[in-house]
């Protein structure tokens, strides 16, 4: 895999080249961008891959759910429904897709809407009956057809941009310049205990300008799995011989977490849709054990055959220092916009 990128090198030149050229269209205004008098807030990253979108998103749904109404829209990857749609009772995986039938299921008092057209999917959602305050729009950082009024930008520690080339050689899915565009950066999965030494260091490589403001955040695991008639503590169950599975695209500190040398792991590709021969193998596998699998692949597998068997850990972001600067600075963004 490694040689092909080599080989595929020139390509990648020539789709920086094509997405540099498109940035530039939209800085210029030759290309249209739409803004909204509401506050909207993307967050997303530069390359592709798990760079932890989702528990960020999360973590702005605590943040500010409390005091505005939110919506969060989304393309909804890999769903089988088209165009606009708002959640409600009748929802799952396949009509919304894996991340926003997760934010449904964990906030039923958020609005959560699917549309690969964000620009439509925004005035749809200010033409509800009730509007929200505030819209976070999920993996939108190269959606430029909107402008968003605050951006913030995801890169994970064991894989920051700045060590990355563009796509198809390296993960880029523009280059590294489109950094500049975020008001927040916002380096995901470092170690808890990441020192200030190492924090200046990569803000040194980051390059980021004066405007700009970093920040530094793990995965936190919950203490307890959860299944649908019972929850177990996550130190009983570490002990206990089980089956992991993952359909995530970086499941190894999910697996590392919870296994134990008696344990087998599963791995299936993201959003992987499970298919009948897929549930008949993890059963086998399993063999009558317990199946812990992350909490976005038990949304598409709570109500399959693996069901008396199947258990998921929650995960969120938590910041290492500074979690207070950074509330601040996203509540001033959205207060400051609703105010003018």
């Amino acid at each position: 895999m490694n040689l092909l990128r080599k080989i595929l090198f020139p390509f990648a030149i020539l789709y920086g080249f094509i997405t540099s050229i498109r940035n530039i269209l939209f800085d210029k205004g030759i290309l249209k961008s739409t803004s909204f008098d509401v506050p909207v807030i993307a967050v997303g990253n530069l390359s592709v891959g798990g760079t932890g979108k989702t528990p960020q998103i999360e973590y702005l749904i605590r943040l500010l759910s409390d005091k505005f109404q939110i919506a969060t829209l989304s393309r909804g990857y890999k769903r089988k429904s088209e165009g606009f749609v708002l959640a409600d009772e009748n929802s799952n995986a396949e009509i919304l897709g894996d991340e926003p039938f997760q934010f449904y299921q964990k906030f039923p008092f958020v609005m959560v809407a699917v549309d690969a057209n964000r620009t439509n999917g925004i005035k749809q959602l200010l033409s509800q009956q009730i509007t929200p305050e505030v819209i976070l729009l999920d993996d939108a950082y190269q959606h430029r057809k909107v402008k968003a009024g605050f951006y913030i930008l995801l890169t994970s520690y064991d894989d920051l941009y700045a060590d990355d080339f563009m796509l198809p050689t390296g993960n880029l899915r523009e280059s590294r310049s489109g950094a500049e565009r975020a008001n927040i950066v916002v380096v995901t999965k470092c170690s808890k205990n990441l020192s200030e030494e190492k924090q200046a260091e990569i803000k040194l490589k980051l390059k980021l300008n004066y405007s700009q403001q970093i920040f530094f955040s793990f995965i936190d695991y919950d203490n307890v799995i959860y299944g649908k008639d019972k929850n177990i503590e996550v130190s009983e169950i570490k002990s206990e011989s089980k089956l992991l599975l993952a359909g995530i695209a970086k499941p190894k500190p999910f697996f590392d977490y919870l296994k134990n040398e008696n344990d087998e792991c599963l791995t299936f590709p993201d959003h992987h849709h499970f298919s009948d021969s897929d549930l008949d193998a993890i059963l086998s596998k399993a063999n009558g054990k317990k199946i812990i699998t992350t909490e976005k692949d038990y949304v598409r597998l709570k109500d399959s055959k693996l069901v008396s068997q199947l258990y998921y850990l929650p995960i969120k972001s938590t910041f290492i220092n500074d979690a207070q600067v950074f509330d601040s600075v996203v509540l001033n963004y959205v207060k400051s916009n609703l105010e003018s």
